[in-house]
């Protein structure tokens, strides 16, 4: 089986910053696009940033500019570094990750969500 394991999560105040990492494990033989997605309260869950194996990055409109997303391959990591953080961003931060286990076809999986709150 395959875990998917966010951390880095938590309380910080408008403008700060917090970089979240993810990171997956398990019998891996390939691990290809990365993402991040987010879910706010009554809202659907949205994409932040995704990147590729070969690092191509794509962001929403709304976090274009201040977020960053990373990868580190020898690992299976991916990042999400957030600079300028508003109130706005505050949500529960899912990783998907596109992985090809061992004996199988490539799937995606889910991490359980880590905690982001951005407040006064």
């Amino acid at each position: 089986q395959v875990q998917v394991v966010e951390s880095g999560g938590g309380l910080v105040q408008p403008g700060g910053s917090l970089r979240l990492s993810c990171a997956a494990s398990g019998d891996i033989v390939s691990v290809y696009d990365m993402g991040w997605y987010r879910q706010a309260p009554g809202k659907q869950r949205e994409l932040v940033a995704a990147i590729t194996s070969g690092g191509f990055t794509n962001y929403a409109d709304s976090v274009k500019d201040r977020f960053t997303i990373s990868r580190d391959n020898a690992k299976n990591t991916v990042y999400l570094q957030m600079n300028s953080l508003k109130p706005e961003d505050t949500a529960v931060y899912y990783c998907n990750a596109e992985i090809k286990v061992i004996g199988t076809i490539r799937v995606h999986y889910w991490g359980q969500g880590t905690q982001v709150t951005v407040s006064s």
